[in-house]
This record gives structure tokens, C-alpha cells and sequence, in this order.
């Protein structure tokens, strides 16, 4: 048994399986090498990587983290005007990562003078900025004195080269040019409405896609080869948008960058902050750069029921996969202890889980395993808490809720 293992086991033994920990340790390590890459600048925690109030106000405490980057506005709402059990706002400074379509939410932004002062929206079209205006037209209608609500310009960061033949990126915004960009800060402006607070430019194929690819050299060689490329047209192109919208309006902020990307988009005078929030974590996803490793901080343990034969154990539920391309990456991956794996043929399972591999052959009917999810903050959506503990003195924290356990599902 290995060291980590005998302090997840001793901080966690009076627990019933299946359950969620996160290891503060590595969790404040893994925040530690993230500012050390981010060249000084501040990073944005990304909260849909993290979903839990508390760990959020624990990284937003240490030096170098300022502010929110939201994945809906009902949330960003939340985390900027809930007083969190008397303990006050999470944040009162998010940044909405996505355009919003919720009429609703966007009527209560529109009437809370709090929140209109916390929240800046994402918009990457005319018809956003409409939607946005007639809440506050709306608002103002009731006698409601709104300030101008605060927007931010998505920009377009795929590689597109031979002349757009080629698309090497995620479909996000359609704005991708100066001119483009600038048109659409003329947008904002022209609705008093409205106030021009930034930009955002995230490069997911940079930041989001593993550069080392276990088992596939060659690949990974093509790969870096084409995020150093697209890392030298965005770094360009970047830098032209910032300076044609700077032609229009002030901005406060231009994010850009995520866990995997931050120690190029650091570099960017054009940037003045980050976003990150996997690396936190560290899920088993974020093993495959080369130019950083963390710390896995986030785990979930099953119980072992079963040996239904020599060489595996079968434990309860674990069938908790990631969102995105449908692959063996995005299965959770067995930790602890080490020298297990999943059945081709089984995989994760919705009530359980088949784990084969020199190890099972040492473990009993009632012993854990320790799992890691493909991605972050998924992880919360499948528990209503985390056991906070700490493997540098092998003790269990706290435990405390996660988005989920406050009864808050945003998507």
C-alpha cells in the first residue's frame, strides 16, 4: 500500500463508499504551479471545474486568483449575490464563460443593482445585446434605476490555416477578425444600455487538448507542432482584435488561456488575465501535457463486493463518464491502488464496475478503490459533497456541498 493510499484510507475510514475526497494538499499545490506558470498574471478560477462554493473561496484566498469565470448566469448570479449562509457573496466579480438566452435571469440581473455591479455577460452577436437591452429597458420600465449591464466580447480562437481550408479548434464565437471585433464593440457602444468590459479568447486547442498522449509519440509530435503553430497566429491575431476594439472602447480585463495553455498565453502583453480550473483537480485528462504535471487531488472511492474470478473485483457503480468525444479517455481511471484497469467489454458500469489486474488479486470483499474522473468538475455533478482531507497528515478536514448537494444543477 502506498503512502498516498494509507492517508486517503486513514483521513477517510469511519466514511461508507461510493464517495467523493479532495486531497487540500495537492489541491493548494496544483494552485501553487498554476500561478508559477501564469507569468503574473492573475488567473480567473473557471467554476464549472471546481463546483463547490467552499474550495472555490479557499483558491479565490490564496495569492495570484481573482475573480469567477461562470458557465451560466443563474450561476453567476448565485455566486455573486447569495450571502452563502451569512458568510457573504462567493465573488462579487464573474465573468459569464457563455452567451445566455435565459429571459429570466437575465430580468434578475437586470434588477439586482448587486449583481449588475458583479456580473459581466458573454456575447459574441447583435442578437445577444438585444436580449440583454430589453431586460434592462424592462427594468427601467418598473421604475428600476439599472446601470448600463457589462458585456464581453468571444472571440474566435481556432486555427484556421490554407486559407480557412483546415478548422483546428472548438465552434464558439463567429467573430474572429479585427474588423469584425471592432464592429461589434461599435455594437455595445451604440446601446447606452450596455458597457464594453472585455474580452475573452480561449484556446481550446491548446489549453484543452493533452500534447502527450499515452501510447501515440507520433501523434503527440503532430500535435505540438500544431499548437505551436496555432499558438503563433492566435498570440498575432489577438493582439490585432485587442488593439481594434481599444480603438472603440476602454476595456477592464482581456482573458485568455486555461490550464494547459497558460505559461504561452502568460507571455501575451495583449492579455491581462487568465482562466483555469482543471488543474486544480487534476483529473486524469490533464495527465497528458508535457509541459506541467499535477497533482491528482480529486477522487472518488468504490467499495469491492464481488471477485467474480481470479484476477478481478468488481466494484459498486463507477460508471461516471466525461462529456465530450465518446472514447476510452472519457471513462474514469482506476488509481489506487496501482496495477488495475477497466474491462474492455464492461468499462465503467452504471451499478458496477470490473477491475482486472495483478492488484485485484490482493483485494478482499470490503476494500476501496480509488478512482479519478476523465475531467474536473463533472466529478460534482455524480456527488453532493466532498470529504476534504489532507494526505500530508492523513485527516479528514471537512466535508462540505457541492453545487449539487446545494441543490444547484445549472446545466
Amino acid at each position: 500500500m502506498t503512502r498516498p493510499r494509507q492517508s486517503y484510507e486513514s483521513a477517510t475510514r469511519d466514511l461508507e463508499p461510493p464517495f467523493a475526497a479532495v486531497d487540500l494538499a495537492a489541491f493548494r499545490a496544483n494552485a501553487a504551479d498554476l500561478t508559477r506558470r501564469s507569468h503574473g498574471r492573475p488567473i480567473r478560477v473557471a467554476s464549472k471545474s471546481v463546483r463547490c462554493r467552499d474550495l472555490l473561496r479557499t483558491v479565490l484566498a490564496l495569492p495570484g486568483y481573482e475573480g469567477v469565470m461562470a458557465f451560466t448566469l443563474p450561476e453567476a448570479l448565485w455566486l455573486a449575490t447569495d450571502d452563502d449562509g451569512g458568510r457573504g457573496p462567493v465573488t462579487d466579480d464573474v465573468l459569464v464563460a457563455y452567451p445566455t438566452v435565459d429571459r429570466r435571469a437575465l430580468t434578475g440581473l437586470a434588477r439586482s443593482p448587486a449583481a449588475a455591479r458583479a456580473v459581466t455577460l458573454m456575447v459574441d452577436d447583435t442578437v445577444h445585446l438585444d436580449l440583454i437591452r430589453a431586460a434592462v429597458a424592462d427594468a427601467r420600465a418598473e421604475g428600476i434605476d439599472v446601470p448600463p449591464l457589462r458585456v464581453c466580447l468571444d472571440i474566435d480562437t481556432s486555427w484556421q490555416p490554407f486559407g480557412g481550408v483546415l478548422r483546428i479548434g472548438s465552434y464558439r464565437s463567429p467573430v474572429r477578425t479585427p474588423a469584425q471585433a471592432a464592429a461589434l464593440a461599435r455594437a455595445v457602444v451604440a446601446r447606452p444600455e450596455l458597457e464594453l468590459d472585455g474580452i475573452m479568447a480561449y484556446e481550446a486547442q491548446i489549453a484543452g487538448v493533452g500534447d502527450a498522449p499515452p501510447g501515440r509519440p507520433l501523434y503527440g509530435r503532430v500535435l505540438r507542432a500544431v499548437q505551436r503553430r496555432s499558438s503563433v497566429e492566435l498570440a498575432r491575431r489577438r493582439a490585432a482584435v485587442v488593439r481594434a476594439v481599444r480603438d472603440v472602447a476602454d476595456l477592464r480585463f482581456v482573458n485568455g488561456g486555461g490550464t494547459g495553455s497558460l505559461h504561452l498565453t502568460g507571455r501575451e502583453k495583449a492579455v491581462t488575465e487568465l482562466a483555469a480550473g482543471s488543474g486544480l483537480y487534476q483529473p486524469h485528462l490533464f495527465d497528458q501535457y508535457s509541459s506541467f504535471s499535477g497533482r491528482p487531488a480529486a477522487l472518488f472511492a468504490l467499495p469491492v463486493v464481488r471477485r467474480p474470478a481470479p484476477g478481478v473485483v468488481t466494484a459498486l457503480g463507477g460508471g461516471y463518464p466525461a462529456s465530450g468525444p465518446v472514447d476510452r479517455y472519457r471513462l474514469p481511471a482506476p488509481h489506487l491502488p496501482s496495477g488495475l484497469s477497466l474491462s474492455s467489454d464492461e468499462g465503467a458500469g452504471e451499478v458496477q464496475t470490473p477491475l482486472l489486474g495483478p492488484a485485484a488479486r490482493d483485494l478482499a470483499v470490503g476494500d476501496r478503490v480509488w478512482m479519478r474522473h476523465a475531467k474536473a468538475g463533472e466529478l460534482c455533478e455524480r456527488f453532493d459533497r466532498l470529504h476534504l482531507i489532507d494526505t500530508d497528515s492523513g485527516s479528514h478536514v471537512r466535508t462540505v456541498p457541492t453545487y449539487r448537494g446545494e441543490g444547484r444543477t445549472f446545466l
